[in-house]
């Protein structure tokens, strides 16, 4: 047992010292069949990166909705995460058309000027192109019926407005998105909503308490979990290879959690989508 000690250290050295896999890396490398496509909206078309699992029956699906820089190799890679473990994914470029020339997230000059349009997206026209990804995806032969959503920062916002909007989602995933802060945005929310939550991103948990107050107040459930020390967008940071501790033991706890509730949620029956109710899309905070 002595003499394989050197050698375990050794291994353990070597695993601790491979660098982090990049997002663009991972999307390089996939197993998995992701692609690209094309879902009409009216007059519109919406860009959108579509994960499939490596499994034997359907799927459930999942809306993954970017944050307040357009869609990024960040979270397609993150799309391509949740189809390694079992889901159908797909992540909206919501600045489609709206980039110089028609064109989409990537092909504005900087991560700031699509971080200016983005600010500037019609509410009603995020929530008509969140409609048509759904119902594209729930579409796909893949798919079993299940509908969730999940988003992070200026998507964690729109991941509570498309709950409250949309009377299939099974469930709900906001990551350190400002939530409801009066009572019509939360009047039609019937999923439980599973936010995640950075100890040291203050701008965004000082809204917390009201969104609490009014979930509680309407029969919802709500749980919300807070990462002691992480910043805001820890997801995204905490896998970098720079990432402070707090960040990435977030990142991991979060992952675990998400992939947990979302299985939990996958065992109950889908959804129905009959109710016609759809809330005013303005009734939240915005998270820019």
């Amino acid at each position: 047992m002595r003499k394989l000690m050197p050698v375990v250290a050794l291994l353990a050295f070597a695993c601790a010292s491979q660098p982090v896999q990049t997002p663009a890396q991972r999307l390089e490398t996939t197993p998995r069949h992701n692609e690209w496509v094309q879902v009409k909206n009216g007059a519109r078309t919406v860009h959108a990166y579509v994960a499939y699992p490596e499994i034997a029956t359907k799927a459930p699906a999942i809306v993954l909705i970017h944050e307040n820089r357009g869609l990024t190799d960040w979270e397609r890679s993150v799309v391509d995460r949740l189809g390694q473990n079992g889901f159908l994914a797909i992540a909206p470029d919501l600045l489609s058309g709206m980039a110089p020339n028609g064109g989409r997230a990537s092909d504005f000059a900087s991560l700031d000027a699509a971080r200016e349009a983005i600010s500037k997206l019609p509410p009603e026209q995020v929530m008509s192109d969140l409609d048509s990804i759904a119902d594209y995806i729930k579409r796909d032969p893949a798919a079993n019926g299940h509908l969730f959503v999940a988003g992070f920062c200026w998507g964690g916002t729109r991941t509570w407005l498309f709950a409250n909007h949309r009377p299939d989602v099974a469930a709900a995933f906001p990551f350190y998105g400002t939530g409801p802060q009066d009572e019509a945005g939360v009047a039609s929310i019937h999923a439980p909503v599973f936010a995640f939550y950075g100890g040291a991103d203050a701008r965004v948990n000082a809204t917390v308490p009201k969104t609490q107050e009014l979930m509680t107040a309407a029969g919802r459930q709500f749980d919300p979990v807070t990462y002691e020390g992480a910043g805001h967008a820890f997801m995204r940071t905490g896998e970098a290879a720079d990432a402070s501790e707090a960040n990435r033991r977030a990142h991991d706890q979060a992952w675990s959690r998400l992939l947990q509730r979302l299985r939990a949620a996958s065992t109950a029956p889908p959804v129905s989508s009959s109710d016609p109710t759809v809330p005013n899309a303005a009734t939240l905070t915005l998270c820019h």
